[in-house]
């Protein structure tokens, strides 16, 4: 999905109290496919945030002897690695640190990226042309080139990723944020505001944050999939999370030797990935029919 369509396509609404979400929560329950990708992405942060409840194995405890067991192995229910670490308990314990990758540096560029497009689109002139100039710069690289730089350059780590994810993301919630606040910045409801006398803080935050936030939300939930599969990305590279932390971007650079021993226990990182940005991906395009009313 492009910024263009997400900018044309993603019309802004106004929001009409509880019942306005009452609403969204009501289209959203009647698309199955964004229900049971809900009942995943739910599963999955469950399972990763009762994991030390669940009586798993100890994900960091190998064994030289037990390495490299096949799938329904006894006590080990999807095998175990390389080093012998009980597989399923590195799969939940994973998922912690991948699902926290992909949605801190999309909150942290929601907010970031967020005010500085709505501060763009209402303001224009110069301090428009000032800030969309610099998002530009940025957003001109692929942002998988540009989080390999900025990962390189400051080294591997959580904390280092999370900070080169963060900048990737800001340029394109700004341009989505200058687009929608730009169309509403000239709606007559908000030059019968400034006639009152009202700030420009105040118009911001009473009459247009209420038109702008769902669709800027609603492009950012989308970017969440694209935000893991990089930090993986990031970690199969090596110049993402370290060693020995469980997280399947890791987790499949360490078990290539193993592809063609045992190949569906290394590919079962992969199927992690694969259906949980599928699932944020339709999950985000059910949100996103939902929230796309026009009245």
């Amino acid at each position: 999905m492009s910024l263009a369509e997400s900018a044309s396509d993603i019309s802004p609404v106004s929001t009409k109290g509880n019942g306005y979400w009452a609403g969204v929560l009501r289209r959203l329950r009647r698309d199955p496919v964004s229900v049971v990708c809900l009942a995943v992405i739910l599963a999955l942060i469950l399972a990763a945030v009762l994991a030390p409840w669940l009586g798993l194995q100890d994900p960091y405890k190998g064994s030289m002897i037990a390495r490299l067991k096949p799938i329904g192995t006894e006590g080990h229910l999807l095998g175990t690695d390389e080093q012998g670490r009980d597989m399923l308990a590195r799969l939940i314990y994973g998922g912690r640190l991948s699902l926290f990758m992909g949605l801190v540096p999309v909150v942290l560029a929601f907010f970031i990226g967020g005010a500085l497009g709505v501060t763009a689109g209402y303001a224009g002139g110069r301090v428009n042309t000032a800030i969309m100039r610099v998002v530009d710069v940025f957003f001109a690289f692929p942002s998988v080139l540009l989080a390999i730089a900025i990962s390189g350059s400051l080294g591997a780590g959580v904390t280092n990723s999370l900070v080169s994810l963060t900048i990737v993301f800001i340029p394109p919630i700004t341009r989505v944020a200058e687009a929608v606040t730009s169309g509403v910045r000239s709606l007559d409801y908000i030059d019968a505001a400034r006639a009152t006398g009202a700030s420009a803080l105040t118009v911001i935050r009473v009459h247009v944050l209420g038109n702008v936030l769902s669709p800027i939300f609603v492009y950012a939930t989308s970017l969440t999939s694209v935000c893991m599969i990089l930090a993986a990305g990031l970690s199969f590279l090596g110049i993402g999370v370290k060693p020995p932390q469980a997280e399947w971007g890791l987790m499949l650079n360490t078990l290539r030797s193993a592809i063609y021993i045992n190949p569906w226990l290394s590919a079962l990182p992969g199927v992690m990935i694969f259906v949980t940005s599928l699932c944020l991906n339709l999950l985000s395009d059910g949100l996103r029919s939902a929230m796309n009313v026009r009245d």
